[in-house]
């Protein structure tokens, strides 16, 4: 599937067609809707760079919920290494 963005919208946002879709990957990436993988090549990127870009804009690579962190600890207490 392809989607079409407009020149005028294009203009409207005072952006390239590249710089969109750098932008659109990183909110999807954000959104969790994509992978680091999926949202570098959206974004015509390898993903080394693409993790970069995430870094300068201060953008975790990965979300650690609370849930995360209490069963981290649960099972590091089960390993007798806590």
């Amino acid at each position: 599937m392809s989607v079409l963005i407009s020149d005028k919208t294009l203009r409207a946002c005072q952006m390239e067609a590249a710089e969109f879709k750098r932008e659109i990957a990183i909110l999807l990436f954000q959104a969790g809707k994509l992978t680091i993988g999926n949202a570098s090549h959206l974004a015509g990127m390898s993903p080394n760079p693409f993790r970069e870009l995430l870094k300068q804009r201060n953008i975790p690579l990965y979300v650690y919920e609370l849930e995360d962190f209490e069963l981290d600890l649960k099972n590091l207490r089960e390993l007798g290494r806590l």
